[in-house]
């Protein structure tokens, strides 16, 4: 089994700049019924399909990242970190008429106060559409260990793009994993992992589920009719993770009790471990057993950050979740 720093993946989706105001909200503005927040520092982190990508660099695997930035100060900002970080930006498609995604959270006392979004979620235009198609087939090419879908409905995995690339990874024979959103919820078929949350799997049926295993179970079945994949990972939040297998067996992973802070970027974890454990050839339920842990244990902590690698290992060798010969 490969270590982990010799697994490569390429990760394409909507790339955001996630920016942090911190500071102390003691008094209401005399203006408007509203906290004023004394600014005490700020700082700039990867988020979307960027933090996906900062997810896997911090177990230590080699990644392109692959999405549109604007040719904007933050998409130049989100560049830097990016690189800083080690993430290969081969895949960047730059769009000078379209801002670079930033969400920028007020937080005081480590709780959000507000959060501004500056964005652009139409379609992405078709020259800039080919333009990623193929720098991604050009990354296929290299037979990475996996790729990964990361949709935030921002605009850049059209359906177009979406089909072209699983049609590349296929014709590769590179594993597909998805995180889906709304917009394109149907356009995955034939992808090796499809994750959906319980609100994303709700809203494309049509109906709202509750956390009940037979309900879900039969809600997963539908999904899986309508639109064919391998593998099926419902992430359920408090009540942990649904797994149907390629033959539709169910297996209920529990969440783990913990100190949970800031949901941010949970998502973007599970996917990534989930990567991993597809790449060591693990079985879909021991690899989203390690994809739920990670996925807890970022909830700890403020703000959208990166799977803390070592803690991950320890509490998953603690529980039996860690793979035989993985150093």
């Amino acid at each position: 089994m490969q270590p982990l720093e010799s697994l490569r993946f390429v990760v394409v989706g909507d790339l955001m700049l996630d920016r942090y105001l911190y500071g102390r909200a003691e008094r209401i503005s005399p203006e408007a019924p509203v906290p004023i927040l004394l600014l005490e520092r700020e700082e700039s982190r990867l988020g979307g399909a960027a933090n996906v990508a900062l997810n896997l660099r911090a177990l230590g695997c080699q990644v392109e990242l692959c999405g549109a930035i604007g040719t904007d100060p933050t998409g130049k900002t989100l560049q830097e970190e990016a690189h800083r970080q080690g993430i290969g930006l081969y895949g960047l498609v730059e769009t000078p008429h379209r801002p670079t995604t930033t969400k920028t959270r007020l937080i005081a006392h480590h709780q959000h106060l507000l959060r501004v979004d500056r964005e652009e979620t139409t379609p992405l235009p078709p020259p800039h559409e080919t333009a990623l198609i193929q720098k991604v087939q050009f990354l296929l090419s290299q037979k990475p260990h996996a790729l990964i879908l990361e949709d935030y409905n921002k605009g850049v995995l059209t359906a177009r793009v979406i089909r072209a690339l699983i049609e590349a990874a296929k014709t590769e024979g590179v594993p597909i994993l998805v995180d889906p959103k709304r917009e394109n919820f149907w356009v995955y078929e034939g992808a090796s992992v499809f994750k959906p949350n319980l609100r994303e799997l709700s809203d494309a049926l049509g109906r709202k589920l509750r956390p009940e295993l037979p309900i879900l179970e039969e809600a997963v079945r539908e999904l899986r009719h309508r639109m064919p994949h391998t593998y099926t990972v419902v992430t359920l939040s408090e009540e942990g993770t649904l797994v149907a297998d390629e033959k539709e067996n169910f297996t209920h992973i529990p969440a783990h009790k913990r100190q949970i802070v800031d949901v941010s970027g949970a998502g973007d974890t599970v996917i990534s471990v989930l990567s991993v454990g597809l790449a060591w050839g693990l079985p879909i339920t021991q690899a989203a057993a390690l994809a739920n842990l990670a996925g807890g244990l970022v909830c700890e902590y403020v703000g959208v950050v990166p799977v803390p690698k070592e803690q991950w290992i320890a509490q998953a060798r603690a529980l039996g979740l860690w793979p035989e010969g993985v150093s």
